[in-house]
């Protein structure tokens, strides 16, 4: 990335219900604007939709007099639903993703038998980034890092002198992502880790999630330096023998998300809620015994 970038305006917004932080990165007031990594309320027990969160960043960007240049995802996330289509329709702005969402659509088409007229080629989406492909945001200078092993789509996205990791790792205390979603893998993950921390010490990293341990409060920035001398399971001195070892282990320990069967259906078609059946009612579906 050239060095004349500017460094960005990075506003957090948390959603305590996911432990999600979504982002807005600008240039400051009146300038053009990404999102990433939106959250559409939903509540597992009714099946309702809320824009609460969503709507945040909208005051946020009206406030601030922003131009929305991108809606981005960082990967399908499993833990909460994207917003992206409802802040499109009121912020305008373009979806993107990696490409490697095709590989997530491909997978669970299959797992949801969605129906035939679902593609797998990624077009729920306006863009999807090539890997080391550059993109603006008016006179910043955004570039697409391909960090698979969470997912087979993950992405990180780096502006100027921050880069917003998606779910490759959390704040030191926290760790790493898991690896044991269709398409995950550890030895993978250790690279894509390897790849962030490769970069200049004084990098800024945002966090795409916050599980904070021992009561802290939520936290979701931290530095390179600060990852390779604190990470609990990635700090300096850690082989990938020992990371992947470590990994599988805890693995297979977790429970599946909350809302992992709505989420992923929902966000392998870029947000947007499966179509309405004939009695004018969208439906998300409960696989059983398939996960």
């Amino acid at each position: 990335m050239p060095t004349s970038t500017p460094n960005p305006t990075v506003h957090g917004i948390f959603d305590k219900a996911t432990w999600t932080v979504t982002y807005v990165v600008h240039q400051g007031p009146g300038s053009a604007c990404a999102i990433i990594d939106s959250v559409l309320d939903y509540d597992p027990k009714s099946g309702r939709t809320k824009t609460t969160s969503a709507d945040l960043v909208i005051d946020y960007v009206k406030a601030q007099q922003l131009q929305v240049a991108w809606i981005l995802e960082t990967h399908a996330h499993a833990d909460h639903l994207s917003a992206a289509p409802y802040l499109k329709q009121h912020l305008g702005g373009k979806t993107a993703i990696g490409s490697g969402i095709t590989r997530v659509q491909k997978v669970f088409k299959g797992i949801f038998n969605l129906e035939p007229e679902f593609k797998v080629d990624g077009s729920q989406f306006d863009q999807l980034f090539a890997q080391d492909e550059t993109f603006s945001i008016g006179e910043l200078t955004g570039k697409v890092l391909y960090v698979p092993g969470h997912t087979p789509a993950c992405v990180a996205y780096q502006v100027g002198d921050a880069v917003f990791v998606g779910d490759t790792m959390f704040m030191p205390d926290v760790g790493t992502a898991r690896c044991d979603f269709p398409g995950g893998d550890a030895h993978t993950l250790y690279a894509s880790v390897g790849k962030i921390l490769s970069l200049p010490p004084q990098t800024r990293l945002f966090m795409c999630h916050d599980y904070p341990p021992n009561g802290r409060p939520v936290a979701f920035e931290t530095t390179v330096a600060e990852q390779k001398a604190k990470n609990i399971h990635v700090h300096d001195g850690i082989t990938e023998a020992q990371f992947v070892a470590m990994r599988t282990q805890r693995d297979a320990t977790l429970e599946m998300p909350v809302l992992i069967l709505p989420a992923v259906q929902i966000n392998i078609r870029a947000g947007e809620l499966p179509p309405k059946e004939r009695n004018g009612t969208a439906y998300v579906k409960i696989p059983l015994n398939a996960l």
